[in-house]
């Protein structure tokens, strides 16, 4: 593993730490500078989505989101956060569309259909 890698690796790692240890401001930072390293990893897109969607970051969510589902179109978790970011920011019809997926990958998921059941 490259030295840049390796370094994207430790911040991902950090920022899923804080993240997980309800840190998500502190995470942000860690999680953003992964991005910066390796923009093209669907997961450091997916955990920092997690990140903004926490500090209320819901347009800066949204985008990562949608970038991570660009990057990896079956990953249910970041259809999920893009559904949420879009339904915070009002647009109902986006987010149906992209929870609707979210629930077909994954139905057993309660929170993804309360989520759809919120959107329609």
């Amino acid at each position: 593993m490259s030295d840049q890698s390796q370094s994207a690796y430790e911040a991902f790692q950090e920022g899923s730490r804080l993240l997980a240890s309800a840190s998500a401001h502190a995470a942000v930072v860690a999680l953003e500078r992964a991005r910066d390293l390796e923009p093209d990893k669907g997961s450091i897109r997916e955990t920092l989505g997690r990140a903004y969607f926490r500090t209320g970051r819901f347009v800066a969510a949204r985008e990562e989101f949608a970038r991570a589902v660009e990057l990896d179109p079956v990953n249910d978790y970041a259809l999920f956060g893009l559904g949420l970011s879009q339904l915070r920011e009002g647009d109902r019809i986006g987010a149906r569309r992209h929870l609707k997926l979210a629930v077909a990958m994954r139905p057993e998921m309660d929170a993804y259909r309360d989520a759809l059941a919120t959107a329609e």
